[in-house]
């Protein structure tokens, strides 16, 4: 495992799990949480779920990532498009995993090199990318100009 020397140090907290309340510790986010029905829950509306949360962090990390990595290669990414989709379920091994797929689009970019910025940001900068390597499938899917 790598060490990392902190440069920023997110907190939160959640009281009551999937049907509960997480907030971070500076009041940036405060959520309501509700089991969806697809997951045998009650779906509340206004609320959200673990699995937004991760895809939107992780969508807003990785266009942080390929904008960094279009800059050092004087490409402009800035405006680059980031879906992210989590799923969760059952593993075969018993117990619930995730999944995700990441669409990056950015028409302003050649399809070639927008693949080719993609791939680097995903195997050498994006911290999510690094943190579910090995433990998440992670699907890439890329339209460029």
């Amino acid at each position: 495992m790598d060490k990392i020397k902190p440069l920023f140090t997110a907190t939160a907290t959640a009281i009551g799990g999937r049907n509960g309340h997480s907030e971070a510790s500076d009041g940036s986010v405060a959520v309501n949480l509700s089991v969806p029905k697809a997951m045998g829950g009650p779906g509340k509306p206004g609320t959200t779920t673990p699995e937004h949360l991760f895809a939107t962090g992780y969508a807003a990390c990785f266009g942080g990532a390929l904008d960094f990595v279009a800059k050092q290669r004087k490409q402009d990414a800035t405006q680059a498009k980031v879906t992210c989709a989590v799923s969760v379920g059952p593993r075969e091994a018993g117990g619930f995993g995730i999944a995700v797929k990441l669409r990056v689009e950015e028409h302003g970019i050649a399809q070639a090199a927008l693949e080719a910025l993609v791939k680097e940001a995903h195997e050498k900068i994006c911290p999510y990318s690094h943190a579910t390597r090995g433990n998440v499938d992670v699907q890439l899917e890329v339209a460029g100009g």
